[in-house]
Protein backbone atom coordinates (compact mmCIF):
# COMPACT_ATOMS: atom_id res chain seq x y z
CA UNK A 1 0.00 0.00 0.00
CA UNK A 2 1.62 3.18 -0.97
CA UNK A 3 2.01 5.54 2.08
CA UNK A 4 0.13 8.92 2.31
CA UNK A 5 1.78 12.26 2.86
CA UNK A 6 -0.48 14.50 4.68
CA UNK A 7 -0.06 18.42 3.60
CA UNK A 8 -2.77 21.34 4.41
CA UNK A 9 -2.50 22.50 1.00
CA UNK A 10 -1.20 21.34 -2.48
CA UNK A 11 -0.85 23.04 -5.15
CA UNK A 12 -1.03 21.46 -8.86
CA UNK A 13 1.22 23.42 -10.94
CA UNK A 14 4.09 26.07 -10.56
CA UNK A 15 3.27 28.06 -12.55
CA UNK A 16 2.45 31.97 -12.29
CA UNK A 17 -1.24 31.09 -10.02
CA UNK A 18 0.25 28.20 -7.98
CA UNK A 19 3.22 30.17 -7.33
CA UNK A 20 1.36 33.37 -6.28
CA UNK A 21 -0.29 31.33 -3.75
CA UNK A 22 2.16 30.05 -2.08
CA UNK A 23 3.64 33.67 -1.48
CA UNK A 24 0.52 34.26 0.83
CA UNK A 25 1.03 30.81 2.45
CA UNK A 26 4.31 31.15 2.63
CA UNK A 27 3.67 34.55 4.66
CA UNK A 28 1.15 33.11 6.76
CA UNK A 29 3.17 30.38 7.95
CA UNK A 30 0.94 27.27 6.14
CA UNK A 31 2.69 24.35 5.37
CA UNK A 32 1.97 23.59 1.48
CA UNK A 33 4.01 21.40 -1.23
CA UNK A 34 3.88 22.23 -5.17
CA UNK A 35 3.46 18.94 -7.21
CA UNK A 36 5.40 20.20 -10.93
CA UNK A 37 5.38 17.82 -13.79
CA UNK A 38 8.37 19.54 -15.78
CA UNK A 39 12.11 18.63 -14.64
CA UNK A 40 12.37 21.70 -12.79
CA UNK A 41 11.68 26.06 -12.89
CA UNK A 42 9.96 27.00 -16.05
CA UNK A 43 12.35 28.09 -18.36
CA UNK A 44 11.24 29.68 -21.12
CA UNK A 45 8.50 31.57 -20.42
CA UNK A 46 5.64 32.19 -23.06
CA UNK A 47 3.96 34.66 -21.59
CA UNK A 48 5.72 38.65 -21.35
CA UNK A 49 3.35 41.23 -21.24
CA UNK A 50 3.28 42.39 -17.44
CA UNK A 51 -0.21 44.53 -17.23
CA UNK A 52 0.06 47.62 -14.50
CA UNK A 53 -2.15 45.80 -11.57
CA UNK A 54 0.39 42.42 -11.51
CA UNK A 55 3.32 45.50 -10.98
CA UNK A 56 1.54 46.54 -8.54
CA UNK A 57 0.59 42.82 -6.83
CA UNK A 58 4.82 42.73 -6.92
CA UNK A 59 5.26 45.27 -5.40
CA UNK A 60 3.21 44.89 -2.42
CA UNK A 61 5.08 41.84 -2.16
CA UNK A 62 8.39 43.65 -2.53
CA UNK A 63 9.61 42.47 -5.27
CA UNK A 64 8.85 45.02 -8.08
CA UNK A 65 12.09 46.85 -7.97
CA UNK A 66 14.02 43.99 -9.73
CA UNK A 67 10.93 43.42 -12.17
CA UNK A 68 11.17 46.98 -13.15
CA UNK A 69 14.66 47.14 -13.42
CA UNK A 70 15.36 44.14 -16.21
CA UNK A 71 11.56 44.53 -17.90
CA UNK A 72 11.29 46.77 -20.91
CA UNK A 73 8.84 49.86 -20.04
CA UNK A 74 5.78 49.89 -22.33
CA UNK A 75 5.21 53.75 -22.80
CA UNK A 76 3.78 54.17 -26.49
CA UNK A 77 1.63 52.50 -29.28
CA UNK A 78 2.74 52.89 -32.72
CA UNK A 79 -0.66 52.48 -35.09
CA UNK A 80 0.30 51.47 -38.97
CA UNK A 81 -2.07 51.05 -41.49
CA UNK A 82 -2.16 50.52 -45.31
CA UNK A 83 -4.17 53.06 -47.28
CA UNK A 84 -2.39 52.23 -50.43
CA UNK A 85 -2.11 48.80 -50.63
CA UNK A 86 0.52 48.63 -53.38
CA UNK A 87 2.59 51.34 -51.27
CA UNK A 88 2.10 48.88 -48.07
CA UNK A 89 2.27 50.33 -44.40
CA UNK A 90 2.31 54.00 -42.73
CA UNK A 91 2.01 55.12 -39.54
CA UNK A 92 -1.24 56.07 -38.95
CA UNK A 93 -0.47 57.59 -35.02
CA UNK A 94 0.96 57.53 -31.86
CA UNK A 95 -0.84 56.95 -28.74
CA UNK A 96 0.39 56.50 -24.87
CA UNK A 97 0.25 53.06 -24.08
CA UNK A 98 -1.77 53.69 -20.35
CA UNK A 99 -3.41 56.75 -19.10
CA UNK A 100 -1.53 58.56 -16.09
CA UNK A 101 -4.63 57.92 -13.86
CA UNK A 102 -4.94 53.83 -14.26
CA UNK A 103 -1.72 53.50 -12.73
CA UNK A 104 1.25 54.99 -10.78
CA UNK A 105 3.07 51.50 -12.10
CA UNK A 106 3.92 51.24 -15.84
CA UNK A 107 3.39 48.18 -17.77
CA UNK A 108 5.94 46.49 -18.82
CA UNK A 109 7.77 43.27 -20.93
CA UNK A 110 9.32 40.49 -19.37
CA UNK A 111 9.61 36.88 -19.69
CA UNK A 112 7.32 34.79 -17.36
CA UNK A 113 10.24 32.52 -16.38
CA UNK A 114 12.05 35.50 -14.36
CA UNK A 115 8.54 36.45 -12.95
CA UNK A 116 8.25 32.70 -11.63
CA UNK A 117 12.01 33.43 -10.54
CA UNK A 118 10.86 36.33 -8.60
CA UNK A 119 8.21 34.81 -6.77
CA UNK A 120 9.63 31.46 -6.02
CA UNK A 121 12.61 33.46 -4.22
CA UNK A 122 9.93 34.86 -1.70
CA UNK A 123 9.60 30.65 -0.98
CA UNK A 124 12.41 30.24 0.97
CA UNK A 125 15.86 28.83 0.65
CA UNK A 126 14.44 25.02 -0.09
CA UNK A 127 10.76 25.71 -2.01
CA UNK A 128 8.55 22.93 -1.35
CA UNK A 129 8.26 21.54 -5.04
CA UNK A 130 8.25 18.60 -6.43
CA UNK A 131 9.63 18.38 -9.55
CA UNK A 132 8.89 15.50 -11.82
CA UNK A 133 5.85 14.95 -10.31
CA UNK A 134 3.00 14.70 -11.38
CA UNK A 135 -0.89 14.25 -10.49
CA UNK A 136 -3.20 11.64 -11.71
CA UNK A 137 -5.90 11.95 -10.06
CA UNK A 138 -7.56 13.32 -7.51
CA UNK A 139 -10.72 12.65 -5.11
CA UNK A 140 -13.07 14.62 -2.28
CA UNK A 141 -14.32 12.79 0.18
CA UNK A 142 -18.36 13.64 0.28
CA UNK A 143 -18.89 12.97 3.32
CA UNK A 144 -16.58 15.80 5.11
CA UNK A 145 -17.65 18.51 6.76
CA UNK A 146 -16.64 21.82 4.77
CA UNK A 147 -16.14 23.55 8.29
CA UNK A 148 -13.84 21.01 9.73
CA UNK A 149 -10.17 22.10 9.31
CA UNK A 150 -8.86 18.92 10.74
CA UNK A 151 -9.80 16.75 8.47
CA UNK A 152 -8.08 16.08 5.06
CA UNK A 153 -10.83 15.15 2.75
CA UNK A 154 -8.97 15.51 -0.73
CA UNK A 155 -6.62 12.47 -1.93
CA UNK A 156 -4.55 12.91 -4.64
CA UNK A 157 -2.11 10.61 -6.77
CA UNK A 158 0.73 10.95 -8.56
CA UNK A 159 3.48 9.65 -9.88
CA UNK A 160 7.36 10.94 -9.54
CA UNK A 161 10.22 9.60 -11.30
CA UNK A 162 7.62 6.19 -11.98
CA UNK A 163 7.16 5.83 -8.16
CA UNK A 164 3.42 6.11 -6.92
CA UNK A 165 2.54 8.50 -4.18
CA UNK A 166 -0.40 9.49 -2.57
CA UNK A 167 -0.96 12.64 -0.78
CA UNK A 168 -3.92 14.10 1.66
CA UNK A 169 -4.46 17.25 1.82
CA UNK A 170 -7.31 20.16 3.08
CA UNK A 171 -7.23 21.73 0.17
CA UNK A 172 -5.85 21.90 -3.29
CA UNK A 173 -5.71 24.27 -5.81
CA UNK A 174 -5.66 23.33 -9.18
CA UNK A 175 -3.47 25.55 -11.08
CA UNK A 176 -2.02 22.70 -13.99
CA UNK A 177 -3.09 24.93 -16.70
CA UNK A 178 -5.36 24.25 -20.11
CA UNK A 179 -5.16 20.37 -20.27
CA UNK A 180 -5.57 20.09 -16.05
CA UNK A 181 -5.53 16.54 -15.05
CA UNK A 182 -7.31 18.25 -11.57
CA UNK A 183 -9.80 19.60 -13.62
CA UNK A 184 -10.68 16.54 -15.70
CA UNK A 185 -10.39 14.12 -12.57
CA UNK A 186 -13.54 16.22 -10.77
CA UNK A 187 -15.58 15.62 -13.87
CA UNK A 188 -15.49 19.76 -14.79
CA UNK A 189 -15.67 20.50 -18.68
CA UNK A 190 -14.22 23.82 -20.52
CA UNK A 191 -17.20 25.22 -22.11
CA UNK A 192 -16.93 27.66 -24.67
CA UNK A 193 -15.80 27.94 -28.74
CA UNK A 194 -12.94 28.24 -31.15
CA UNK A 195 -12.72 30.21 -34.19
CA UNK A 196 -11.02 29.70 -37.75
CA UNK A 197 -8.72 32.27 -37.08
CA UNK A 198 -5.07 31.01 -36.79
CA UNK A 199 -2.07 33.30 -35.52
CA UNK A 200 1.55 32.81 -35.48
CA UNK A 201 3.72 33.84 -32.68
CA UNK A 202 7.65 34.50 -32.86
CA UNK A 203 10.29 35.97 -30.45
CA UNK A 204 12.95 37.16 -32.98
CA UNK A 205 15.90 38.99 -33.67
CA UNK A 206 14.78 41.53 -36.53
CA UNK A 207 17.47 43.05 -39.16
CA UNK A 208 15.05 45.79 -40.37
CA UNK A 209 14.79 49.28 -41.14
CA UNK A 210 11.17 49.76 -39.57
CA UNK A 211 11.40 52.60 -37.23
CA UNK A 212 9.24 51.52 -34.38
CA UNK A 213 10.61 47.87 -34.25
CA UNK A 214 11.33 49.42 -30.33
CA UNK A 215 7.97 49.99 -29.60
CA UNK A 216 4.63 48.28 -28.92
CA UNK A 217 2.51 48.85 -32.76
CA UNK A 218 0.45 47.17 -34.16
CA UNK A 219 0.12 47.06 -37.91
CA UNK A 220 -2.94 46.38 -40.18
CA UNK A 221 -1.52 45.41 -43.67
CA UNK A 222 -3.56 44.59 -46.65
CA UNK A 223 -2.43 41.10 -46.26
CA UNK A 224 -2.59 40.41 -42.61
CA UNK A 225 -2.39 42.29 -39.47
CA UNK A 226 1.03 42.13 -36.69
CA UNK A 227 1.20 43.26 -32.56
CA UNK A 228 4.73 43.94 -32.29
CA UNK A 229 5.89 43.52 -28.86
CA UNK A 230 9.79 44.25 -27.82
CA UNK A 231 10.78 42.52 -25.54
CA UNK A 232 13.39 42.70 -22.33
CA UNK A 233 17.22 43.11 -23.13
CA UNK A 234 16.86 45.93 -26.38
CA UNK A 235 17.11 42.88 -28.98
CA UNK A 236 14.38 40.78 -29.02
CA UNK A 237 10.95 41.00 -30.40
CA UNK A 238 7.81 39.18 -30.40
CA UNK A 239 5.41 38.88 -33.13
CA UNK A 240 1.70 37.82 -33.34
CA UNK A 241 1.23 37.66 -36.63
CA UNK A 242 -2.62 36.62 -38.20
CA UNK A 243 -2.56 34.43 -40.94
CA UNK A 244 -4.40 33.97 -44.51
CA UNK A 245 -7.70 32.57 -44.26
CA UNK A 246 -8.11 28.98 -44.20
CA UNK A 247 -4.94 28.27 -42.68
CA UNK A 248 -4.16 25.45 -40.58
CA UNK A 249 -2.25 25.11 -37.46
CA UNK A 250 -0.52 22.01 -38.67
CA UNK A 251 0.36 23.44 -42.05
CA UNK A 252 2.47 26.36 -40.37
CA UNK A 253 6.06 26.58 -40.47
CA UNK A 254 8.73 28.83 -39.55
CA UNK A 255 9.89 29.44 -42.89
CA UNK A 256 5.40 30.67 -43.93
CA UNK A 257 5.61 33.16 -40.44
CA UNK A 258 9.06 34.69 -41.64
CA UNK A 259 7.13 34.96 -45.51
CA UNK A 260 4.28 36.30 -44.24
CA UNK A 261 5.58 38.75 -41.78
CA UNK A 262 7.82 40.15 -44.64
CA UNK A 263 4.43 40.85 -46.61
CA UNK A 264 2.81 42.70 -43.66
CA UNK A 265 5.84 45.02 -42.89
CA UNK A 266 6.03 45.96 -47.02
CA UNK A 267 7.93 48.23 -47.70
CA UNK A 268 10.14 47.97 -44.96
CA UNK A 269 12.67 45.53 -44.99
CA UNK A 270 12.73 43.01 -42.53
CA UNK A 271 14.84 40.09 -42.43
CA UNK A 272 15.51 37.55 -39.19
CA UNK A 273 18.89 36.92 -37.86
CA UNK A 274 17.54 34.34 -35.00
CA UNK A 275 14.26 32.93 -34.07
CA UNK A 276 14.66 32.17 -30.58
CA UNK A 277 11.00 30.90 -30.09
CA UNK A 278 7.65 30.35 -31.91
CA UNK A 279 4.27 28.50 -32.44
CA UNK A 280 1.21 28.68 -34.18
CA UNK A 281 -2.29 28.80 -32.93
CA UNK A 282 -6.26 28.89 -33.48
CA UNK A 283 -8.23 31.41 -30.95
CA UNK A 284 -10.47 30.21 -28.91
CA UNK A 285 -12.04 30.98 -25.61
CA UNK A 286 -13.54 28.47 -22.84
CA UNK A 287 -14.44 28.39 -19.55
CA UNK A 288 -14.74 25.48 -17.04
CA UNK A 289 -18.53 24.96 -15.69
CA UNK A 290 -17.33 24.67 -12.19
CA UNK A 291 -14.31 26.22 -9.92
CA UNK A 292 -14.29 24.09 -7.22
CA UNK A 293 -15.83 20.60 -5.81
CA UNK A 294 -17.26 21.24 -2.22
CA UNK A 295 -15.47 24.50 -1.75
CA UNK A 296 -12.22 21.79 -0.91
CA UNK A 297 -10.43 21.94 -4.54
CA UNK A 298 -10.17 25.17 -6.46
CA UNK A 299 -9.35 25.76 -10.21
CA UNK A 300 -7.23 28.78 -11.02
CA UNK A 301 -5.54 30.15 -14.73
CA UNK A 302 -5.67 28.28 -17.61
CA UNK A 303 -6.95 25.41 -15.69
CA UNK A 304 -10.58 27.21 -15.39
CA UNK A 305 -10.49 29.88 -18.35
CA UNK A 306 -8.33 30.44 -21.73
CA UNK A 307 -8.21 32.76 -24.53
CA UNK A 308 -6.07 34.54 -26.91
CA UNK A 309 -2.88 36.31 -25.73
CA UNK A 310 -3.87 39.30 -27.73
CA UNK A 311 -4.74 41.49 -24.82
CA UNK A 312 -2.01 39.96 -22.99
CA UNK A 313 -4.44 38.72 -19.52
CA UNK A 314 -3.29 35.35 -19.25
CA UNK A 315 -0.32 35.19 -16.80
CA UNK A 316 -2.02 37.83 -15.75
CA UNK A 317 -5.57 37.08 -14.44
CA UNK A 318 -3.92 33.54 -14.01
CA UNK A 319 -1.45 35.34 -11.19
CA UNK A 320 -3.93 37.37 -9.78
CA UNK A 321 -6.31 34.11 -9.55
CA UNK A 322 -3.55 32.80 -6.95
CA UNK A 323 -3.63 36.03 -5.50
CA UNK A 324 -7.06 35.75 -4.65
CA UNK A 325 -7.38 32.42 -3.19
CA UNK A 326 -3.97 32.31 -1.80
CA UNK A 327 -4.63 35.14 1.37
CA UNK A 328 -8.19 33.79 2.10
CA UNK A 329 -6.36 30.10 2.48
CA UNK A 330 -3.45 31.72 4.85
CA UNK A 331 -6.26 33.52 7.05
CA UNK A 332 -8.28 30.60 7.12
CA UNK A 333 -5.80 27.93 8.14
CA UNK A 334 -4.46 30.17 10.40
CA UNK A 335 -8.08 30.26 12.61
CA UNK A 336 -8.50 33.80 11.46
CA UNK A 337 -11.21 33.70 9.27
CA UNK A 338 -14.74 31.01 8.91
CA UNK A 339 -14.15 28.74 6.00
CA UNK A 340 -16.92 30.22 4.32
CA UNK A 341 -14.58 32.99 2.94
CA UNK A 342 -13.35 30.78 0.44
CA UNK A 343 -16.49 31.28 -1.04
CA UNK A 344 -16.31 34.46 -2.53
CA UNK A 345 -12.97 33.09 -4.40
CA UNK A 346 -15.52 31.30 -6.96
CA UNK A 347 -18.02 34.92 -6.52
CA UNK A 348 -15.18 36.86 -7.40
CA UNK A 349 -13.11 35.07 -9.40
CA UNK A 350 -16.03 33.14 -11.68
CA UNK A 351 -17.26 36.53 -12.66
CA UNK A 352 -13.72 37.92 -13.81
CA UNK A 353 -12.94 35.16 -15.63
CA UNK A 354 -16.64 35.33 -17.81
CA UNK A 355 -15.78 38.86 -18.30
CA UNK A 356 -12.16 38.55 -19.53
CA UNK A 357 -13.71 35.82 -21.99
CA UNK A 358 -16.67 37.99 -23.22
CA UNK A 359 -13.96 41.07 -23.44
CA UNK A 360 -11.27 38.63 -25.14
CA UNK A 361 -13.97 37.36 -28.00
CA UNK A 362 -14.78 40.91 -29.00
CA UNK A 363 -11.09 42.47 -28.41
CA UNK A 364 -9.78 39.56 -30.99
CA UNK A 365 -11.85 40.39 -33.66
CA UNK A 366 -10.70 43.82 -34.07
CA UNK A 367 -7.77 42.15 -35.74
CA UNK A 368 -9.29 40.01 -37.51
CA UNK A 369 -9.02 41.44 -41.04
CA UNK A 370 -12.10 39.55 -42.59
CA UNK A 371 -14.36 41.29 -39.74
CA UNK A 372 -13.73 44.89 -40.01
CA UNK A 373 -13.64 44.85 -43.36
CA UNK A 374 -17.60 43.31 -43.38
CA UNK A 375 -17.91 46.26 -40.44
CA UNK A 376 -16.38 48.47 -41.53
CA UNK A 377 -13.77 49.27 -39.02
CA UNK A 378 -11.39 51.93 -40.37
CA UNK A 379 -7.88 51.91 -39.04
CA UNK A 380 -8.59 55.06 -37.08
CA UNK A 381 -11.41 53.57 -35.61
CA UNK A 382 -9.50 50.09 -34.88
CA UNK A 383 -6.89 52.28 -32.98
CA UNK A 384 -9.82 54.29 -31.25
CA UNK A 385 -11.12 50.79 -29.80
CA UNK A 386 -7.92 49.56 -29.14
CA UNK A 387 -6.88 52.84 -26.86
CA UNK A 388 -10.51 52.80 -25.41
CA UNK A 389 -9.79 48.58 -23.79
CA UNK A 390 -6.91 50.50 -21.78
CA UNK A 391 -7.86 50.30 -18.36
CA UNK A 392 -8.85 46.68 -18.65
CA UNK A 393 -5.77 45.60 -20.42
CA UNK A 394 -4.53 47.24 -17.36
CA UNK A 395 -5.98 45.01 -15.16
CA UNK A 396 -8.07 47.48 -13.47
CA UNK A 397 -11.41 46.96 -14.26
CA UNK A 398 -11.80 44.31 -11.83
CA UNK A 399 -15.35 44.84 -9.99
CA UNK A 400 -15.98 42.31 -7.31
CA UNK A 401 -19.92 41.96 -6.25
CA UNK A 402 -21.12 42.17 -2.54
CA UNK A 403 -20.24 39.49 -0.45
CA UNK A 404 -19.30 38.86 3.20
CA UNK A 405 -16.01 40.44 2.61
CA UNK A 406 -17.44 42.94 0.19
CA UNK A 407 -19.64 45.44 1.64
CA UNK A 408 -21.34 47.80 -1.28
CA UNK A 409 -22.76 50.60 0.57
CA UNK A 410 -25.45 53.21 -1.06
CA UNK A 411 -23.68 56.55 -0.67
CA UNK A 412 -20.43 55.43 -0.52
CA UNK A 413 -19.53 57.64 -3.76
CA UNK A 414 -21.02 60.56 -1.30
CA UNK A 415 -17.69 59.58 1.18
CA UNK A 416 -15.11 58.69 -1.01
CA UNK A 417 -16.12 59.59 -4.44
CA UNK A 418 -13.38 58.50 -5.95
CA UNK A 419 -12.66 55.22 -4.48
CA UNK A 420 -15.08 52.03 -5.59
CA UNK A 421 -15.86 49.60 -3.40
CA UNK A 422 -14.87 46.26 -4.88
CA UNK A 423 -12.14 47.39 -6.98
CA UNK A 424 -8.94 47.76 -5.84
CA UNK A 425 -7.59 50.75 -3.94
CA UNK A 426 -5.87 53.13 -5.93
CA UNK A 427 -3.34 55.40 -4.32
CA UNK A 428 -1.94 59.11 -4.37
CA UNK A 429 1.35 60.83 -3.06
CA UNK A 430 1.17 61.66 1.22
CA UNK A 431 4.20 62.49 3.31
CA UNK A 432 4.98 59.98 5.93
CA UNK A 433 4.65 61.83 9.18
CA UNK A 434 7.49 60.23 11.29
CA UNK A 435 10.65 61.28 9.00
CA UNK A 436 8.55 63.56 5.95
CA UNK A 437 9.33 61.23 3.44
CA UNK A 438 7.44 61.62 0.20
CA UNK A 439 5.80 58.29 -0.88
CA UNK A 440 2.94 56.69 -2.41
CA UNK A 441 0.02 55.72 0.19
CA UNK A 442 -0.06 51.83 -1.37
CA UNK A 443 3.55 51.52 0.06
CA UNK A 444 2.09 51.81 3.78
CA UNK A 445 -0.20 48.95 3.07
CA UNK A 446 2.04 46.08 2.45
CA UNK A 447 1.22 42.46 1.44
CA UNK A 448 1.55 40.62 4.44
CA UNK A 449 -1.72 39.14 5.38
CA UNK A 450 -3.37 42.03 7.00
CA UNK A 451 -6.41 44.03 7.15
CA UNK A 452 -6.28 48.03 6.61
CA UNK A 453 -8.31 50.59 8.33
CA UNK A 454 -7.65 53.75 6.40
CA UNK A 455 -9.04 56.85 8.60
CA UNK A 456 -9.06 60.03 6.54
CA UNK A 457 -9.33 62.31 9.63
CA UNK A 458 -9.02 65.86 8.19
CA UNK A 459 -7.23 68.63 9.22
CA UNK A 460 -6.41 67.91 13.20
CA UNK A 461 -5.10 70.97 14.20
CA UNK A 462 -8.92 71.57 14.23
CA UNK A 463 -9.75 70.62 17.41
CA UNK A 464 -13.17 69.42 16.74
CA UNK A 465 -11.33 66.80 13.86
CA UNK A 466 -8.62 65.54 16.87
CA UNK A 467 -11.58 65.32 18.90
CA UNK A 468 -13.53 63.53 16.67
CA UNK A 469 -10.66 60.95 16.57
CA UNK A 470 -10.60 60.48 19.63
CA UNK A 471 -13.59 59.50 19.97
CA UNK A 472 -13.66 56.41 17.48
CA UNK A 473 -9.73 55.81 18.31
CA UNK A 474 -11.10 53.63 21.09
CA UNK A 475 -14.07 52.03 19.50
CA UNK A 476 -11.47 51.03 16.82
CA UNK A 477 -9.09 49.52 19.53
CA UNK A 478 -11.93 47.58 20.43
CA UNK A 479 -13.02 45.77 17.78
CA UNK A 480 -9.62 45.44 16.42
CA UNK A 481 -8.59 43.75 19.96
CA UNK A 482 -11.46 41.47 19.88
CA UNK A 483 -10.32 39.98 16.78
CA UNK A 484 -6.46 39.59 17.68
CA UNK A 485 -5.44 36.22 19.19
CA UNK A 486 -3.15 36.58 22.24
CA UNK A 487 0.54 37.20 21.12
CA UNK A 488 -0.18 38.62 17.88
CA UNK A 489 1.00 42.04 17.26
CA UNK A 490 -2.26 44.72 17.51
CA UNK A 491 -1.30 45.45 14.07
CA UNK A 492 -0.89 41.30 13.12
CA UNK A 493 -4.62 40.82 11.90
CA UNK A 494 -6.64 44.34 11.53
CA UNK A 495 -3.83 47.25 10.34
CA UNK A 496 -4.11 50.72 10.60
CA UNK A 497 -2.96 53.93 8.85
CA UNK A 498 -4.22 57.44 9.27
CA UNK A 499 -4.08 60.02 6.31
CA UNK A 500 -4.67 63.77 8.02
CA UNK A 501 -5.31 67.08 5.97
CA UNK A 502 -3.44 70.26 6.10
CA UNK A 503 0.06 71.27 7.39
CA UNK A 504 1.54 68.46 9.39
CA UNK A 505 4.06 70.34 11.45
CA UNK A 506 0.80 71.72 13.18
CA UNK A 507 0.39 68.37 15.00
CA UNK A 508 3.25 66.96 17.26
CA UNK A 509 2.56 63.08 16.75
CA UNK A 510 2.18 61.93 20.46
CA UNK A 511 -1.14 63.95 20.60
CA UNK A 512 -2.59 61.80 17.94
CA UNK A 513 -4.26 58.44 19.55
CA UNK A 514 -2.21 55.81 20.51
CA UNK A 515 -4.48 53.30 18.62
CA UNK A 516 -2.20 54.49 15.31
CA UNK A 517 0.92 54.02 16.87
CA UNK A 518 0.79 50.36 18.67
CA UNK A 519 3.70 48.19 20.22
CA UNK A 520 5.24 46.04 17.80
CA UNK A 521 7.87 43.84 16.61
CA UNK A 522 10.73 42.31 18.41
CA UNK A 523 11.89 44.91 20.28
CA UNK A 524 8.29 46.08 21.33
CA UNK A 525 8.81 49.77 19.85
CA UNK A 526 6.28 52.26 18.73
CA UNK A 527 5.45 52.05 15.50
CA UNK A 528 5.37 55.49 13.98
CA UNK A 529 5.08 54.90 10.58
CA UNK A 530 1.17 54.35 9.97
CA UNK A 531 0.43 58.17 10.01
CA UNK A 532 0.55 59.90 6.95
CA UNK A 533 -0.36 63.19 5.86
CA UNK A 534 -2.05 65.13 2.29
CA UNK A 535 0.48 67.81 2.66
CA UNK A 536 3.30 69.12 0.85
CA UNK A 537 6.80 67.65 0.42
CA UNK A 538 9.96 68.75 0.19
CA UNK A 539 11.02 67.65 -3.29
CA UNK A 540 8.12 66.26 -4.76
CA UNK A 541 5.61 68.53 -4.78
CA UNK A 542 1.56 67.96 -3.00
CA UNK A 543 0.15 64.82 -3.81
CA UNK A 544 -3.79 66.17 -2.95
CA UNK A 545 -4.41 62.16 -1.67
CA UNK A 546 -7.92 64.13 0.01
CA UNK A 547 -8.88 64.98 -3.67
CA UNK A 548 -7.78 62.43 -5.19
CA UNK A 549 -9.76 59.82 -3.32
CA UNK A 550 -12.72 62.47 -3.45
CA UNK A 551 -12.98 62.75 0.26
CA UNK A 552 -14.01 66.05 2.22
CA UNK A 553 -11.63 66.86 5.01
CA UNK A 554 -14.27 68.59 6.84
CA UNK A 555 -16.07 65.35 7.12
CA UNK A 556 -13.09 62.70 6.78
CA UNK A 557 -13.82 58.94 6.22
CA UNK A 558 -12.99 55.11 6.24
CA UNK A 559 -11.76 53.07 4.13
CA UNK A 560 -10.89 49.11 4.97
CA UNK A 561 -8.57 47.53 2.27
CA UNK A 562 -8.25 43.87 1.98
CA UNK A 563 -5.13 41.65 1.89
CA UNK A 564 -5.15 41.62 -1.39
CA UNK A 565 -5.74 45.76 -1.70
CA UNK A 566 -9.46 45.51 -2.96
CA UNK A 567 -11.64 47.55 -1.10
CA UNK A 568 -14.01 46.45 1.48
CA UNK A 569 -15.99 48.69 2.69
CA UNK A 570 -16.49 52.78 3.70
CA UNK A 571 -18.43 54.25 5.63
CA UNK A 572 -18.48 57.91 7.75
CA UNK A 573 -15.95 58.78 10.81
CA UNK A 574 -19.20 58.43 12.87
CA UNK A 575 -20.61 54.81 11.46
CA UNK A 576 -17.00 53.33 12.78
CA UNK A 577 -18.99 50.61 15.17
CA UNK A 578 -20.23 48.96 11.68
CA UNK A 579 -17.27 47.74 11.33
CA UNK A 580 -17.08 45.61 13.95
CA UNK A 581 -20.22 43.93 12.71
CA UNK A 582 -18.35 43.83 9.16
CA UNK A 583 -15.66 42.63 10.21
CA UNK A 584 -17.22 39.52 12.67
CA UNK A 585 -19.13 38.39 9.65
CA UNK A 586 -16.29 36.53 8.70
CA UNK A 587 -13.13 37.12 11.23
CA UNK A 588 -13.26 34.54 14.39
CA UNK A 589 -13.16 36.30 17.14
CA UNK A 590 -10.59 35.78 19.45
CA UNK A 591 -11.86 37.53 22.57
CA UNK A 592 -14.64 38.16 24.52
Amino acid sequence: MTPEERVPVLIAGSGSAGLCAAVWLARFNIPYKILERRNGPLEIGQADGVQTRTVEIFDSFGIAEEMLREAYHVLEIAFWSAPDAEKGIKRAKYEADKETEISHQPHVILNQARLNELMTGLLGSNPPIEYRCEVKNVVVDQNADSSDLESYPVRVDAVRDGVQKTYRAKYVLGCDGAHSIVRKSLGFKMVGDSSDAVWGVMDIYPRTNFPDIRKKAVINSAVGNILLIPREGDSMVRFYTELPAGTKVSDVSLEKLHDHARKVFHPYEMEFAETFWWSAYSIGQRRADFFHRDHRVFLTGDACHTHSPKAGQGMNVSLQDGHNIGWKLGMVLQGLARPDILETYVLERERTATELIDFDRKFTKLFNTKYRQEHGITAGMFAEQFTKAGRYTAGQAVQYDASAITDIGEHDKELVAKVTVGMRFPTAQVVRSCDAKAMQLVKGLPANGQWYIVVFSGDLSQPEAMSRLDEISSTLSQTVQRLTPTGVDPDGVIDRILVTAGDRKKVELDAIPDFFTPVTGKWKMKNLGKIYADDESYNSGHGHAYEAYGVDASKGAIVVVRPDHYVAKVCRLEDVESLGSFFEGFLVPARS
